[in-house]
């Protein structure tokens, strides 16, 4: 078993991954991460933390989040099936291994150095798969990713924690370190943003693990504004894809949820090019 205790924005990563580990569990699952419902198993953590109904009730939308990326990326792999795959801030996700990946795909999963010593205890680097402990603002993050094939880069869960300038640099080194390919990520609305740092600064005794959001995204074309090479192709709205939802209750509460729009730009997935 591997034990672990995270806190703050890592703590992020072991809700994610039990939500999608609870959603392979439905009968009729949105995104089916039976690699997530190992992870769970061979993790030394008090997952009584997480199993609570507040939390629990997200796990559609997590699983669809994630099912986007995934749909997305696998797109972008029929199109270049001898593309290189970089995944900033990859937690515990495990998209490299869910998706069926052309033979000459090299996939990179990039973390800080204890999430990556985490994921060495649940998986192992082979010819074609990597895991790289940095930050993705390292100026070096990059150094070990080739940049001879056009590349995806994956930014789930990562640019909402950063500070504007910090996400200037990584999209500006981005664009300089790599010849061209797709970025796709995921944004949240100004009000999200600054709900989390009110939550943070006034009520940081019961939301001591809670990490705050600094940089909004009222549109996908921010990206464009940040660094004029990039260029926005299209977006997601994930509570919009409520079709999929097998509960029937949470299905109806989306369907009723998305006439709003500030609930339907809640959550949203963004694909841009460069």
């Amino acid at each position: 078993m591997a034990k672990v205790d995270f806190t703050g924005v890592q703590a992020t990563m072991l809700v994610t991954l039990y939500l999608r580990a609870a959603d392979a569990g439905e009968s009729k699952p949105v995104l089916g991460d039976r690699f997530a419902a190992d992870a769970v198993e061979r993790i030394d953590f008090d997952w009584r933390k997480i199993d609570k109904p507040a939390i629990m009730r997200n796990r559609f939308a997590v699983a669809l989040r994630s099912k986007q990326f995934d749909e997305w990326a696998a797109d972008f792999l029929r199109r270049h099936p001898d593309a290189t795959v970089l995944q900033l801030a990859c937690g515990l996700d495990t998209r490299a291994f869910r998706l069926d990946l052309p033979s000459s795909v090299r996939w990179f999963d990039l973390d800080l150095p204890d999430v990556i010593a985490l994921r060495r205890k649940l998986y192992e680097d082979g010819d074609r798969y990597r895991m790289i402990a940095a930050s993705a603002t390292d100026a070096d993050a990059f150094d070990e990713i080739p940049d001879d094939k056009p590349v995806l880069v994956i930014a789930e869960g990562l640019l909402m924690y950063l500070r504007e300038a910090e996400v200037r640099r990584l999209l500006l080194r981005i664009t300089h370190t790599f010849p061209g390919g797709e970025l796709i990520f995921d944004g949240v609305m100004p009000w999200i943003a600054k709900t989390t740092q009110v939550l943070k600064k006034y009520f940081s005794r019961w939301f001591y693990d809670y990490p705050a959001y600094w940089t909004p995204m009222r549109e996908g074309r921010d990206v464009e504004r940040w660094n004029p090479r990039i260029r926005f192709r299209d977006e997601a709205a994930i509570m919009a894809q409520y079709d999929q939802v097998p509960d029937p209750g949470v299905r109806r509460l989306y369907r009723i949820g998305v006439r709003f729009a500030g609930f339907r730009k809640y959550l949203r997935v963004f694909r841009a090019e460069f």
